[in-house]
């Protein structure tokens, strides 16, 4: 058994549940589950699986995913949510894949960088975001970046590798890493002028930043713990941004954070040009219940757990809802969120 070998050992959990990692709060036991906390440790698990054979199925917050519920032993998940690391480099920050999103849109307010207020209640890390080009209104992630650093899972050999914005064929939903097999470690953000807090004051707030980014990803508790930042911003003195209320209106209007959900199922086909939710709606959908998984009477494009759903239970809807708007629209709508 050679170093990495060992060092694998060390890093992963054995039969470990996936449920405590997803906002679905749904998932079996994995054989082997991974945390790194940096970017070393990162490397050593996937040069580790590598050579134990294993599939590598990464993620962050678990916010956009679907765990199943009975997943296969040769496969490792791999969880970036403790890979916490935020630094500014002159006019560009660094901001690891296991940050919060919603951390970059707080700590625009503390600094006073401009643009990143959308993230705020973006449910999910910036990894994900990156991948997935998370979106909010008319705004996303790939707006904020300038250049992407990910390692090859097929030559962990190699490194850390970069590639710049322009080359990342971001679109709708979509970039280059959805058609390779990279993990993102992190990314270089354009923020220009900032001010920092108090030296110690931040170090508090990368603790804590820390803390809440390892916490559950029970998604009434993320939504009470942001929402109490608006009180905390205003007692420092800080002006808060009108987008954070917004967002608060419109999120909870929509109930996203009463039950365990991954937001929205299925992404919008702009080419018919309406949205999923509201063809749902027309399907008279809204409320249908399989198991404990329920397609949300309050938006068409949410399936819910109430308590207890199984994998299985959400797919029977999906399926349900990619039927019904194929014999009634004439296209099978595509699922946003990553079926494992």
């Amino acid at each position: 058994m050679n170093l990495n070998t060992l060092q694998f050992d060390e890093l992963c959990q054995l039969n470990a549940s996936l449920a405590p990692y997803s906002t679905y709060e749904i998932g079996g036991k994995a054989r082997h589950l991974g945390l790194p906390a940096t970017t070393e440790e990162l490397a050593v698990l996937l040069e580790g699986s590598k050579h134990k054979g294993l599939d590598v199925k990464w993620f962050g917050m678990g916010s956009n995913i679907l765990f199943p519920d009975q997943p296969q032993d040769d496969t490792l998940f791999l969880s970036l949510k403790r890979h916490i690391e935020l630094t500014f480099n002159e006019d560009r920050l660094f901001v690891s894949a296991g940050v919060p999103m919603t951390w970059l849109a707080l700590i625009g307010v503390m600094t006073g960088i401009k643009g990143m207020e959308f993230t705020y209640l973006l449910p999910g890390t910036m990894g994900a975001g990156i991948y997935m080009n998370a979106k909010y209104f008319n705004y996303d992630i790939s707006g904020l970046l300038d250049r992407v650093y990910y390692i090859d899972v097929t030559r962990p050999q190699q490194g850390v590798q970069h590639i710049g914005v322009d080359q990342c064929q971001y679109a709708y939903k979509q970039s280059i890493f959805q058609q390779n097999p990279w993990v993102i470690v992190g990314a270089d953000l354009h923020v220009g002028e900032y001010e920092l807090p108090q030296a110690e004051s931040w170090t508090e707030l990368m603790k804590e930043m820390q803390v809440s980014s390892a916490a559950s990803s029970v998604l009434p508790d993320y939504f009470r713990y942001y929402q109490n930042w608006i009180g905390r911003l205003s007692a420092k003195g800080y002006v808060v941004p009108q987008e954070f209320h917004d967002v608060i209106a419109d999120r909870g209007g929509k109930h996203h954070f009463d039950h365990a959900c991954c937001g929205s199922v299925f992404k919008n086909n702009y080419d018919f040009g309406q949205p999923t939710g509201k063809l749902v709606d027309e399907l008279g959908l809204r409320g249908t219940q399989r198991g404990y998984a329920r397609i949300s009477p309050y938006h068409g494009n949410f399936i819910q757990n109430v308590g207890g759903a199984t994998a299985e239970d959400v797919l029977y809807l999906i399926r349900l809802v990619q039927d019904g708007v194929h014999t009634r629209f004439g296209f099978v709508p595509e699922p946003e969120v990553v079926i494992l």
